[in-house]
């Protein structure tokens, strides 16, 4: 990593990234990306698979994630992944289930499971889906910073007037979340604090 005046700047084309650099949530799913291909070009087994992807989608370090893409490129090809254009990102899913686990995320919130739901479905498909993954994070947020709200506006006058309207907007908007889940649609909910990454 260059240092000009003192400021990091990030590496350049064909430079690899240091292995102590915090990765991202696209550096992630990049990788988990290659694992799929691979998997289903057969170059894995379901074992093989799943390890690979648990690795990749708890890694925090570049560090974490090379020796992933050199199980599958080799030592050598490391360099040339990380400047290669990433593939084409799908943010919508190919398998129906997928789309069915994501609009669960939300609406399992209207049935009494306003935080166990999403998170239920975050800890099982979105280990292998990085859409359920997407979709079950916003709504766990979402129903995290309503279930915060309601116990901390009591205090306030004006926020024993807002409970209510704030349970009507947590319907509709986790209905519209279902919904854009199943039509393959991204959806971010508003006012929402983002305290699981």
């Amino acid at each position: 990593m260059a240092v000009m005046a003192g400021v990091p700047t990030p590496p350049g084309p064909g430079q690899v990234p240091p292995a102590h650099l915090r990765v991202t949530n696209q550096d992630r799913e990049h990788v988990v990306e290659h694992v799929q291909a691979a998997y289903a070009e057969g170059r894995f087994d379901k074992i093989e698979f799943d390890d690979r992807l648990d690795r990749a989608m708890t890694a925090r370090t570049h560090g974490d994630l090379m020796p992933i893409m050199a199980e599958l490129y080799g030592a050598s090809a490391v360099p040339r992944i990380r400047p290669m254009p990433a593939p084409v990102r799908r943010e919508a899913p190919t398998e129906s289930n997928e789309r069915l686990g994501a609009s669960a995320a939300h609406l399992l919130t209207l049935v009494g499971f306003p935080i166990v739901g999403p998170l239920i479905l975050l800890l099982t498909g979105g280990k292998t889906s990085p859409y359920i993954r997407r979709h079950a994070l916003e709504a766990l947020n979402f129903q995290l910073t309503v279930v915060g709200a309601t116990f901390l506006l009591p205090f306030t006058v004006i926020g024993v007037v807002l409970i209510p309207v704030i349970w009507v907007a947590a319907v509709v908007l986790s209905i519209a979340g279902g919904i854009s889940a199943l039509s393959e649609n991204p959806f971010r909910y508003p006012l929402t604090v983002r305290l699981v990454k």
